[in-house]
């Protein structure tokens, strides 16, 4: 069998020792490298490509979550973390599996069999967690991670004026400038707080504290204009949603 490279992704010193402890007689996977951070988990992948993450949520500066959306070519992950609240989220994102600390040697090979097996034949994904993919998620978007070369950047939603549909990917303006991201408007839609942010369009969602004036420029056809002058079209639908949000 081939080796199966992994690395693992975990702030704590003692939460990475001990995964190295667990998986010391396990044939088949070897260690190639442990980072104490997202940023630093982003350039191993990069570096290292490796088949197979053990990754924390909870981690300064970047989380679990937020580095994975910068990984390109992205390998297995098993997530391990003490906090239950991530669960759905994490099998949205696909990982193998989630381990909560503090977990067994038997549950942690237990995981990495499942990943072996679905590395080696491209599948693997339990009929739960299927069933777990399609569940909405309660959480907010509280920030968003967006990569620039090699920089690397976290917005707060709050800095966030609109977004608008680029084929493929999303445009974030800010005051400080824009930022390209893959995804959908439909995600930012469904994540996105409510209270403070309203799909104006199928191109547009605005910031709603950014809105300062509604008008008409042809037949049944409105422009919203935001704080910094921007303009945008707003369709029959976001036009009801806007009146019955701001009570135009």
């Amino acid at each position: 069998m081939e080796i199966v490279k992994a690395l693992i992704i975990d702030d704590e010193q003692l939460a990475r020792q001990l995964i190295r402890n667990y998986l010391k007689s396990y044939e088949g996977i070897e260690i190639v490298g442990e980072c104490e951070n997202g940023f630093e988990g982003v350039r191993n992948i990069a570096e290292l490509k490796p088949d197979l993450i053990f990754l924390d949520i909870q981690m300064p500066k970047l989380n679990g979550f937020e580095m994975l959306e910068l990984v390109d070519n992205r390998p297995e992950v098993i997530f391990i973390t003490a906090h239950n609240d991530f669960a759905i989220r994490a099998f949205e994102m696909n990982a193998v599996d989630y381990l909560l600390k503090p977990y067994s040697q038997e549950r942690l090979i237990a995981a990495v069999q499942k990943a072996t097996g679905k590395i080696k034949t491209g599948f693997g994904k339990d009929k739960d967690i299927d069933q777990l993919i399609h569940q909405p998620l309660s959480e907010k978007l509280e920030r968003i991670v967006v990569k620039t070369g090699t920089k690397i950047k976290v917005i707060p939603v709050d800095k966030i004026s609109y977004f608008e549909a680029q084929d493929d990917y999303i445009m974030l303006y800010t005051d400080e400038g824009k930022h390209l991201k893959q995804g959908t408007m439909k995600y930012y839609e469904d994540h996105l707080d409510t209270s403070k942010f309203i799909r104006v369009h199928r191109s547009y969602i605005v910031r709603i504290d950014q809105v300062v004036q509604l008008e008409p420029y042809s037949k049944d056809n409105y422009l919203l204009k935001l704080k910094n002058g921007t303009a945008l079209k707003v369709s029959r639908n976001g036009l009801k949603n806007l009146k019955d949000k701001l009570n135009f």
